[in-house]
């Protein structure tokens, strides 16, 4: 969700300072506009680093030789840890 927040204001922050030409006197939207795409650009790369930082797998392998059957058998163990 917040990666959509956050490229939705860096759009509305672009719109608003490149595509609007008319003027306010009580706010400059040229200002406006860049205040909007950084703080769009913020919450895309706090957005990012909770996304990489909540998905952490662990892949074990294990390999063994049956004695009876002299077969080697191999398990592989994945483990998505979700780190709060």
């Amino acid at each position: 969700m917040s990666l959509g927040v956050g490229i939705f204001l860096i759009a509305a922050g672009a719109i608003v300072t490149y595509a609007l030409n008319f003027q306010l006197s009580w706010i400059d939207l040229d200002t406006a506009g860049y205040i909007l795409m950084a703080a769009g650009l913020v919450i895309v790369i706090i957005g990012i680093a909770l996304i990489v930082r909540r998905r952490h797998s662990v892949v074990e392998t294990r390999s063994s030789v049956d004695p009876v059957e002299d077969r080697r058998y191999t398990a592989t163990d994945r483990r998505d840890d979700m780190t709060p």
